[in-house]
């Protein structure tokens, strides 16, 4: 139980995934901290600043490009790499951008219920969280 099943019949733990979206949340707060420099220097952008909103939707787009590129073209994350899985569609086929931005959302939302929809593996027959039910993906571990 709380173990995505692969195609091979090796499961990609809960915990296995949670060590994969810490490397990966190192990976991209360093991306955007230094693709903030592009914008906030030139423009001052601070909280309360006219642009500030526009500055929040400018990290989430290059977060959006940065796991969307990754599962994309080769289904892997740096942390999904270090810990041997990836993502799939779930008849095998590689992540479109049209399913990497719905995997992408979902997964936000995943984590405004204190991360239940990663959670939801402990309750799914087959071990999916919310942004793999919804986007008709899988984990498959190498």
């Amino acid at each position: 139980m709380g173990e995505a099943l692969s195609s091979n019949g090796h499961p990609v733990s809960l915990v296995r995934h949670f060590a994969a979206i810490l490397y990966d949340f190192l990976l991209l707060f360093t991306f955007l901290y230094f693709a903030s420099f592009a914008v906030v220097i030139p423009f001052k952008i601070h909280p309360g600043h006219s642009l500030f909103i526009v500055y929040q939707g400018y990290l989430l787009v290059l977060s959006f490009i940065f796991f969307a590129w990754c599962w994309t073209h080769g289904g892997q994350t740096l942390g999904m790499r270090s810990w041997k899985f990836k993502v799939v569609g779930t008849d095998g086929a590689q992540v479109s951008w049209k399913t990497a931005l719905v995997r992408f959302t979902v997964a936000i939302i995943s984590w405004l219920p204190l991360g239940l929809g990663y959670f939801w593996v402990l309750f799914d027959a087959q071990s999916r969280t919310w942004h793999d039910i919804v986007s008709k993906t899988r984990l498959v571990r190498l």
